[in-house]
């Protein structure tokens, strides 16, 4: 054993009373229970916060007696009445509206992906004469946007019509290239600044092997930026598919309208106090595909860089 006598650090501690050392392990456990405590408030609030919207909206679809005034916390009676209603209306073809707005989000997404990918790769990779200006361009272009220009747009596609029917008014052809030109901007960015991130040694290496520009793209860049590439898929899907301004003004036929838009009339036309139930449940179906697609890609979204794709 050390003499205390010669060490008077040791003999400190050994002067401290064993109720003084029970107190402060106390007082540690009390703050940090607090701690815990106000955590755990903030993330119910924040759980009731984001939860309670989504229940109400369910409740209200599972309802068929209940309105926007008599909604209650408890369904009054549980049924699919809401959701019969809402598919077997001639007059508001929600599966119509439901088909259309997922053909126009896919092809725009398809189309988004494929066109960032590559001119993400000949941003960040060849260097050529007006490359900065073409990116301050970009940039540019970025900064206002497409509610900004809708007359404009309105009148650019109406003359487009004229030439090409496909993408004149009231046509999907024409929502897309709208959607395409709002939105390749900032996915450029973001996929160039994710290909800088990888190391130029790998194209350097295949070209040594004797790839091609094409090769190396295809075989050593695509793997490592699918995680990327399905961020921006989801993003450029959710954008389209849950635009209501811009479908709004170019489509006009019902047999054309996207989910959103369609919904909208439906609300407007069946008013929405008396027939919240069928409303809501269009609400909960149109919910799905984004809700599926993203739990569907999840894997990729969280994969790592190098995952799998190291020379």
């Amino acid at each position: 054993m050390p003499d205390a006598t010669a060490n008077p650090r040791i003999a400190k501690v050994q002067r401290v009373p064993a109720t003084s050392l029970a107190g402060m392990v106390k007082s540690r456990k009390g703050r940090r229970l607090i701690r815990l405590a106000i955590v755990g408030v903030i993330a119910l609030v924040a759980l009731l916060y984001t939860v309670f919207p989504v229940y109400w909206v369910l409740v209200a679809a599972l309802d068929p007696l209940g309105n926007l005034a008599t909604q209650q916390l408890l369904p009054q009676r549980v049924g699919l009445d809401n959701f019969r209603l809402l598919l077997q209306d001639p007059a508001y073809p929600f599966a119509t509206w439901m088909a259309n707005s997922l053909k126009i989000s896919f092809i725009t997404g398809a189309i988004s992906v494929c066109l960032t990918t590559i001119s993400a790769y000949a941003f960040s990779r060849f260097r050529f004469r007006g490359r900065r200006t073409l990116m301050k361009g970009i940039v540019l272009v970025q900064v206002f946007p497409n509610m900004l220009a809708l007359v404009s747009l309105y009148l650019i596609i109406q003359q487009i019509g004229m030439f090409i029917p496909i993408f004149g008014l009231d046509t999907h052809g024409s929502l897309i290239l709208v959607y395409l030109g709002g939105i390749l901007g900032g996915n450029v960015w973001l996929m160039k600044g994710y290909i800088d991130t990888i190391p130029k040694e790998l194209d350097e290496s295949a070209m040594i092997d004797g790839a091609s520009h094409w090769q190396i793209f295809w075989w050593l860049i695509f793997p490592l930026i699918r995680p990327m590439l399905a961020v921006i898929l989801v993003l450029v899907f959710i954008g389209a598919y849950g635009d209501i301004i811009v479908a709004r003004v170019l489509l006009k036929a019902n047999e054309q309208l996207t989910v959103g838009v369609g919904l909208w009339q439906f609300v407007s036309a069946w008013q929405t106090p008396q027939r919240w139930g069928p409303f809501t449940a269009g609400a909960l179906l149109a919910a799905l595909p984004a809700l599926v697609l993203f739990y569907a890609l999840q894997d990729w979204l969280v994969t790592g860089l190098t995952a799998g794709s190291v020379k």
